[in-house]
C-alpha cells in the first residue's frame, strides 16, 4: 500500500452559544480537513486547527506532501517527523509550535488510515487500551454568574463529577463567578482556568481569595512563558496547580516536572503535534504527575481520536476536557459521543472509527469562504 495523495479542506463550523477564554471569544471552530488518500482507496482522515489561518496550514502541508505521496502509510512517527523537520527548518524562524499545531491533523489522518488498513482500532496499535472508559469533565460557559450555575446545575443532573469553569473576566467577576458555580455544584469536584490572566502577585492573591471555594485546580494562573513564576505561585498556595500553554513538548513536561512548578499536565495532540509525542509527553507518570486531555476548537474528529489516545495512556485524568458540546452541528455521524455520567466508552471500529458527514463538511466548506 502507498500514499497516493493528501487533500485538505479548510471547515467552519458554528457554535451554539460563545466560548471565552482570557485573550478572546470563540462563536465558532475553524479547521482544516486532512485526508491522505491510497492505491488501495483506503483514505485517513484527520484535522488540523486553523490557526492563525486555513491557509497557512492548507499551504504548509502541501508544500510538504511531496514527503508524504509514494511511501508507505505505517511509519507514522516518521513520515510526520519528516514534515516536521522541513517546516522548522526555515532560516531566524521559530516554527516549532506552529509547525506541531500543523502536522497533528496528518499525524491523524497516518493513524486512522493505519487502522483501517490493519483493520483494528487505533488504540490497539497505540499499545491497547488500558481502561474500559475515560471520563470527561462539564465545561461551564454562561455571560453571568447566574448563567454559569444553571450551565453547571445541568452538567450535576446529568451524572458528570468534575465541574470545570474559565476564569478572566475580572477579579471581582470571577469570584462571583466560582461563588455561583460552586452553589450550584454542591460537594462536586470544580476546577478553575485562568488562561494565564495574572501575573505572580495577583495569582497568589486570587487563588488564596478562591480556595474557599475548593477548587481541585487551577490551571495556567501565570504567563505560559514564564516556568519560574509557575514554581513561585505554587510555592506560595495550598491550592495544586495545573500547567498548560506552557507545554508543547515531551521537554516541557520534562522542566515542569523536574522544576516541581505544576500537579497536573494539561494537553493535546494539537500542542504535542501528534500522538506519538503526546504518549512521550505522557511519561510525566514517572513523576506521579496526571496528564488531562486538553480541547481546542475542534470537531468530532479529534474528540473521537484524543479518546483513542487516552485509552492507551496509564496516567490519563479523570476529568478530560472534551469541546464537541459547543458544535451546533458536527461533521461525524459516528459515534455517539453523548456522555454518560461523564464518560465515554471504548470504540472498536478500524482505525479511529468514525463516520465522516459528507454533507455537514459541505456546509463546513462553504462557511469557509
Amino acid at each position: 500500500m502507498k500514499i497516493t495523495g493528501l487533500r485538505t479542506t479548510p471547515l467552519v463550523v458554528p457554535y451554539t452559544q460563545t466560548y471565552h477564554v482570557t485573550q478572546a471569544t470563540r462563536t465558532e471552530a475553524a479547521v482544516v480537513l486532512v485526508e491522505v488518500e491510497t492505491d488501495e482507496g483506503l483514505i485517513g482522515i484527520g484535522e488540523s486547527i486553523a490557526q492563525p489561518n486555513a491557509s497557512l496550514i492548507v499551504d504548509s502541508l502541501q508544500v510538504c506532501s511531496d514527503l508524504i505521496v509514494g511511501q508507505p502509510p505505517f511509519a507514522v512517527d516518521a513520515l510526520v517527523g519528516a514534515v516536521y523537520r522541513k517546516l522548522i527548518s526555515i532560516p531566524a524562524a521559530e516554527m516549532d509550535r506552529m509547525a506541531r499545531l500543523i502536522v497533528a491533523g496528518l499525524d491523524m489522518a497516518l493513524w486512522d488510515l493505519a487502522g483501517k488498513a490493519a483493520g483494528v482500532p487505533v488504540h490497539a496499535l497505540l499499545g491497547g487500551a488500558v481502561h474500559s472508559h475515560i471520563q470527561y469533565f462539564g465545561f461551564v460557559e454562561g455571560e453571568s454568574p447566574e448563567a454559569m450555575a444553571e450551565d453547571a446545575r445541568r452538567f450535576v443532573e446529568q451524572g458528570i463529577e468534575v465541574i470545570y469553569l474559565k476564569l478572566g473576566r475580572g477579579h471581582e467577576t470571577d469570584i462571583a463567578c466560582a461563588a455561583a458555580v460552586r452553589s450550584a455544584i454542591g460537594d462536586k469536584r470544580l476546577r478553575l482556568d485562568a488562561n494565564e490572566a495574572w501575573d505572580v502577585m495577583t495569582a497568589i492573591r486570587m487563588i488564596k481569595r478562591l480556595e474557599k471555594y475548593d477548587p481541585e485546580f487551577i490551571e495556567q494562573p501565570v504567563s505560559s512563558h514564564n516556568l519560574d513564576a509557575m514554581r513561585q505561585v505554587k510555592a506560595a498556595v495550598d491550592v495544586p496547580l495545573a500547567a498548560d500553554q506552557a507545554i508543547h513538548s515531551p521537554e516541557d513536561v520534562f522542566a515542569y516536572c523536574r522544576a516541581q512548578a505544576a500537579d497536573v499536565i494539561v494537553l493535546g495532540p494539537h500542542e504535542t503535534g501528534g500522538y506519538g509525542q503526546l504518549r512521550k509527553a505522557a511519561a510525566a507518570e514517572a513523576a506521579g504527575i496526571r496528564v488531562c486531555l486538553h480541547g481546542v476548537t475542534e470537531t468530532g474528529i479529534t474528540t473521537v481520536a484524543n479518546h483513542h489516545a487516552a485509552l492507551t495512556i496509564p496516567n490519563i485524568d479523570d476529568g478530560n476536557q472534551i469541546m464537541c458540546r459547543f458544535l451546533g452541528e458536527d461533521i461525524i455521524s459516528s459515534p455517539d459521543l453523548t456522555l454518560k455520567d461523564g464518560k465515554l466508552p471504548i470504540f472498536d471500529g478500524p482505525g479511529f472509527g468514525f463516520t465522516l458527514d459528507r454533507a455537514a463538511v459541505s456546509r463546513a466548506a462553504e462557511r469557509s469562504f
